[in-house]
C-alpha cells in the first residue's frame, strides 16, 4: 500500500484552500523528517534546498550578528512554516534555524516545487502569496529585535 502525505498537508492551515491538484503537487515533493533538541536545521548562508512545516516541536529562527553570535528573532511551533529562501535566487538561507526541543516536520524539496511552479503558474502564485506572509512576519520580528538592541533610550 502506498501512503501519501496529502491528507496531512491538506489539514495544515498554510495549505488550506489549495486546489486538490496543487495539494498533490506539493505532496509529491514532501517527506517526513525529525530533528533532535538543539540541532541546527539550516545555517545562514548555506544552500537553501528545502523548507519545512513544523508538525510538532519548537524552533528558534536566528540571525547571526557580527561579534555577538546568534540572536533569536522569532520562535516557530506546530503548524508554522519554516524557510522561504528556497524561493529566491541565489537560494541561500538568510537566517539560521535551531530546534529548542525535538521537532517533527514535513520537509519539502524546494527545487522540486520550483520546477512544479514553473509548470503551473497558478500553484506558484498561490505559494508566493502564502510565503509572502511568512516573509513579512520574519522581517517584522527582525525589525523589532533590532529596535530592542539598537534603539535609543529617551
Amino acid at each position: 500500500m502506498i501512503r501519501t502525505l496529502e491528507p496531512i498537508i491538506r489539514k495544515q492551515p498554510f495549505f488550506q484552500g489549495l486546489e486538490d491538484r496543487h495539494i498533490a503537487f506539493v505532496a509529491s515533493c514532501a517527506r517526513n523528517s525529525r530533528f533532535e533538541e538543539g540541532q541546527v536545521i539550516f545555517r545562514e548562508g548555506e544552500a537553501a534546498n528545502e523548507f519545512y512545516l513544523i508538525r510538532e516541536g519548537l524552533v528558534s529562527i536566528e540571525a547571526i550578528v557580527p561579534h555577538k553570535g546568534s540572536m533569536t528573532v522569532q520562535t516557530a511551533g506546530a503548524n508554522e512554516m519554516l524557510g522561504w529562501s528556497w524561493l529566491f535566487p541565489p537560494y541561500r538561507w538568510r537566517f539560521q534555524a535551531r530546534t529548542q526541543k525535538a521537532t517533527r516536520v514535513l520537509a519539502f524539496d524546494g527545487k522540486c516545487l520550483r520546477d512544479k511552479c514553473e509548470e503551473d503558474h497558478d500553484l506558484g502564485y498561490e505559494l508566493l502569496k502564502r510565503f509572502s506572509r511568512v516573509i513579512t512576519e520574519r522581517l517584522e520580528a527582525t525589525r523589532v529585535q533590532l529596535l530592542d538592541m539598537y534603539g535609543t533610550n529617551p
